[in-house]
């Protein structure tokens, strides 16, 4: 939350020239605050694991954030009951003429897909488009990062031959950006993914600022100029055994799947792993929730103005 001092004091200007938000006191009287309505466009299987994931990093803030969550997949779950989708999630259609504050898309197992074969990819597509214009900021995780990728930016997916899954250690970038404002110069974030986009297509085909990187991972974090579009690439939800529980599923499944880069201590998948992620997770989001909707979005939500950063369509 930001810091409240008088309007004249010196440090104001010093903090303000530093990216430190700062509210004066006159603001700080006129200022009106409700609570942030924020959609969950749920993708994942275990829609319920995600749940419990998501909401407890959208807790970790003084703000009152009202969640809403969303499906655009209407065939039946084989792994969240049916009771609670239809008790819990809404549609599209039951939404589309609203504003929100934030959105945010999860990752999904499609990885290996091709866009266009994807069983929802007119709905996602549509959800995209319709965010630019009734949504102050989206947060877009993993596969959903590589849709909004592809559908805004035109970019192709590169599909990798082996799944990309661990732990890694990724560079902070441009440390005066909001949305980075306090990480470490490195810090942990699991990935699990089975396709990637080039760095360079990234940052001379899209108006995206990289703020985290990995030498081998690639990009992690993006960012366009305004903060409405965000583009996470890995899982900064997950729990310490989410990864271990893919591991073990692919196994099964005789996938023969690469053990998790960094994860498993001695990389022996008996050992219980740890999370050592989660300071980075609840600061991505809170900073999110802070700089990005909190600081951006208006009072009145019918008072939203569309996305104004142009995307650099291909062709």
């Amino acid at each position: 939350m930001p810091i409240r001092i008088p309007d004249a004091l010196p440090a104001a200007e010093v903090l303000r020239r530093e990216n430190i938000f700062v509210m004066h006191e006159s603001r700080a009287i006129h200022q009106d605050i409700r609570p942030m309505e924020v959609v969950l466009l749920n993708l994942m299987p275990k829609k319920i694991d995600t749940e419990n994931q998501i909401l407890r990093l959208l807790a970790n803030t003084p703000l009152q954030v009202n969640v809403k969550l969303l499906r655009i997949d209407a065939r039946e779950s084989h792994n969240t009951p049916n009771s609670h989708l239809e008790r819990f999630y809404r549609d599209f259609d039951d939404i589309k003429d609203q504003n929100f504050d934030g959105l945010i898309v999860t990752g999904a197992p499609l990885g290996l897909v091709p866009f266009e074969e994807v069983h929802y990819w007119d709905e996602i597509r549509t959800v995209i488009d319709w965010s630019r214009t009734h949504v102050t900021s989206t947060l877009f995780l993993c596969w959903a990062a590589q849709a909004a990728l592809n559908h805004l930016y035109g970019l192709p997916k590169k599909t990798l031959g082996q799944k990309l899954s661990g732990v890694y250690e990724h560079r902070t970038l441009c440390q005066d950006n909001p949305l980075v404002r306090g990480f470490d110069d490195y810090f942990l974030a699991p990935l699990s993914r089975y396709a990637d986009f080039d760095r360079d297509a990234i940052a001379s085909q899209t108006d995206l600022q990289i703020l985290a990187d990995h030498p081998q991972a690639g990009v992690y974090l993006a960012a366009s100029e305004d903060l409405r579009q965000i583009f996470v690439t890995g899982h900064p939800e997950y729990d310490a055994d989410t990864l271990a529980q893919e591991y073990q599923r692919d196994s099964k499944a005789g996938i023969n799947p690469a053990l998790p880069c960094n994860y498993f201590p001695g990389d022996d998948p008996a050992q219980e792993p740890r999370a050592r992620w989660r300071s980075h997770a609840n600061l991505l989001y809170s900073n999110w929730l802070n700089y990005c909707v909190y600081q951006i979005t208006p009072y009145d939500l019918a008072a939203m103005e569309p996305k104004t950063t142009q995307a650099k369509l291909a062709g």
